[in-house]
């Protein structure tokens, strides 16, 4: 599915550059639950943002489900973000003007998808996440597991092939996390391939193999 080939992206600085990932290569495939580890500034999330097609100012080769993300123009790079890709951070990134039912909508639009059939599946995820009698609440009347849960309901919600999740469970209680986790898990074993970055050891073994980033060098897997 994901294929990275001496991927590295620096900063100019006076007299240099500073490198925040160097000469990363490696092979994720379909299916695949992987965890990628470091110590903060290592380049774990700058990584995540390049695989998600956030981040266009870097060098190497980059191929997602055959396409080759490195020759593509901005706008069919961001097509296939939409296409494909869901987020989960640890900031949630929902829109404060929206309510959960909205939210919920958003990655759906950018489909072609038609509006009976997007109610539909609002519908259904709202009730899969247990989250129904919020639909109508905006984002800032929830509490954080709560907004958390909506942010992995939108990430999931249009069935995309790849999950990426940036310290999905950094501001959840314990309990939160493990349900947070546990839902991964689940989807994982449906088909969803799963890529994420956490500080915690024990959300990290819910992963099939691990990654070390260690001042933008990955030290294995």
């Amino acid at each position: 599915m994901i294929s990275l080939k001496n991927i590295e992206k620096c900063y100019p600085l006076a007299g240099g550059s500073y490198y925040v990932l160097r000469r990363i290569t490696m092979d994720i495939g379909e299916g695949d639950f992987v965890t990628i580890m470091g110590p903060s500034g290592s380049g774990k999330t700058t990584l995540l943002s390049i695989i998600g097609m956030l981040d266009g100012a870097w060098t190497g080769e980059y191929t997602f489900l055959g396409q080759p993300v490195h020759k593509m123009r901005l706008k069919d790079r961001v097509e296939l973000n939409k296409r494909y890709i869901g987020f989960v951070f640890q900031q949630y990134h929902l829109i404060d003007n929206l309510t959960v039912m909205e939210n919920l909508d958003i990655p759906l639009s950018y489909r072609d998808i038609k509006k009976s059939h997007r109610q539909a599946l609002v519908a259904d995820t709202l009730d899969r996440f247990g989250i129904v009698a919020k639909k109508d609440l905006f984002p800032s009347q929830l509490s954080g597991g709560q907004q958390q849960l909506v942010a992995v309901a939108r990430a999931v919600i249009a069935s995309p092939k790849l999950i990426l999740a940036d310290e999905p469970t950094g501001n959840l209680h314990s309990s939160q996390g493990k349900e947070v986790m546990e839902l991964f898990k689940k989807l994982n074993a449906e088909g969803t391939t799963i890529l994420q970055v956490t500080h915690n050891e024990s959300w990290a073994a819910y992963g099939s193999h691990i990654i070390q980033l260690r001042d933008g060098w990955m030290e294995g897997k």
